[in-house]
């Protein structure tokens, strides 16, 4: 049985985004990154993925600085390599091709003490799309209240 513990996730990932599919995905990270990340202290907003060559990268995804560390840190916005397989990444360059779809990094976590990332291939939503999303969630949160009321 895998142990998982979220450290971040990107919530404007799914209002912003319609995510088609989802992969999880390694990370190479640097000693006092992986203790930055066990301490909660990342943040995936405006963060995306790339595919280069036949390697995957993570940009702009910011991870402070391990304050106990202070002449050996990281740089806190650097370029991360995704560890993905071979089948993967020539699935991801494919779908990236389509006109308009892109990687959006949807959750950091551990998984077994390692690391991970879920990647999603999205696609840019309309605003009239988050109007209608939003106005379903609102209709589905006041169902919801009526049937517990109901229900006492």
């Amino acid at each position: 049985m895998s142990e998982i513990k979220i450290v971040c996730q990107n919530k404007k990932a799914r209002h912003n985004y319609s995510i088609e599919d989802t992969l999880e995905a390694g990370l190479v990270l640097k000693g006092t990154e992986v203790k930055s990340l066990r301490n909660g202290k990342a943040n995936l907003v405006d963060s995306y993925a790339i595919i280069d060559g036949e390697e995957a990268w993570l940009l702009h995804f910011h991870i402070d600085a391990y304050s106990p560390a202070t002449q050996f840190n990281h740089h806190p916005m650097r370029k991360r390599k995704l560890l993905l397989h071979k089948k993967e990444i020539n699935k991801l360059i494919g779908k990236t091709q389509e006109k308009g779809c892109t990687l959006v990094p949807l959750k950091v976590f551990f998984k077994n003490g390692k690391a991970k990332i879920d990647i999603g291939i999205a696609k840019a939503k309309k605003l009239y799309d988050k109007r209608a999303a939003l106005k379903k969630h609102e209709a589905d949160r006041e169902i919801d209240r009526a049937m517990k009321s109901r229900n006492r």
